[in-house]
């Protein structure tokens, strides 16, 4: 019989705090089944956690909403400056140029945004 045949069952009774202390341990781990991971656990064999940097993900979701949101007003701004090279030389390109100006500060602004977040981690982890 092969050794990776698992044929032999041992059973555990446990409380609910005690199974969700181990279920939560395992949902840590890089195992894919809890029998997998009580296994090496009970054999003393080394179990891999997964561990998560909780302000680097912080940081990356702002940073996400930041990057959707200056794609959205570059968009616009391009639909803008397309606008006023149709127009060319007509009168309503005066229309225009107000809403440009208005898009190219908000622009700046999450720009500026940006470089704040990213300041204020970078003080984070130097400290």
């Amino acid at each position: 019989m092969s050794e990776n045949n698992k044929t032999k069952w041992i059973h555990v009774r446990l409380s609910k705090e005690d199974y969700h202390t181990i279920h939560k341990k395992f949902e840590h781990s890089m195992h894919r089944k809890l029998s997998d991971y009580v296994r090496r656990v009970l054999l003393q064999k080394p179990v891999v956690i997964v561990s998560r940097n909780v302000s680097l993900d912080d940081f990356m979701a702002e940073m996400i909403t930041l990057r959707k949101e200056l794609s959205a007003l570059g968009n616009n701004f391009n639909q803008l400056v397309k606008q006023l090279h149709i127009l060319g030389t007509d009168p309503a390109v005066l229309e225009w140029l107000p809403a440009t100006e208005k898009a190219q500060q908000i622009l700046l602004e999450k720009t500026q945004q940006i470089k704040d977040k990213i300041a204020k981690i970078n003080d984070q982890w130097l400290q």
